[in-house]
């Protein structure tokens, strides 16, 4: 389900993302705002510029920022309450409750 929000949709017009999704999105990631720009292509300030409200991205470009936090794994919610999310990997889940050992107690 990579590229689509929690709707199923991939960001249905421009401005999708709301400055504060973004540096949700990204300290959910860990990225900084030149990681961000970087996997996009842009400019640092590009980004500085857009997440303080500053500049006035194309929304092509806004696309482009949500579209590669989306395939790092960020869901966004829109609505009433908007935000985003992280969407679980399927990955490790590490050691259950239930399965704890002194074996596994390391």
């Amino acid at each position: 389900m990579s590229g689509l929000d929690e709707n199923g949709r991939g960001g249905a017009g421009p401005n999708t993302m709301s400055p504060a999704q973004s540096r949700a999105a990204r300290g959910m990631l860990g990225w900084s705002e030149a990681d961000l720009a970087a996997k996009v292509g842009l400019a640092e300030q590009d980004v500085k510029a857009f997440e303080n409200g500053t500049g006035d991205p194309a929304s092509g470009r806004i696309e482009a920022l949500r579209s590669v936090l989306m395939t790092a794994g960020i869901v966004f919610h829109e609505g009433s309450e908007s935000g985003v999310g992280l969407r679980a990997t399927g990955g490790d889940e590490g050691t259950r409750l239930g399965s704890l050992t002194t074996e596994n107690d390391h």
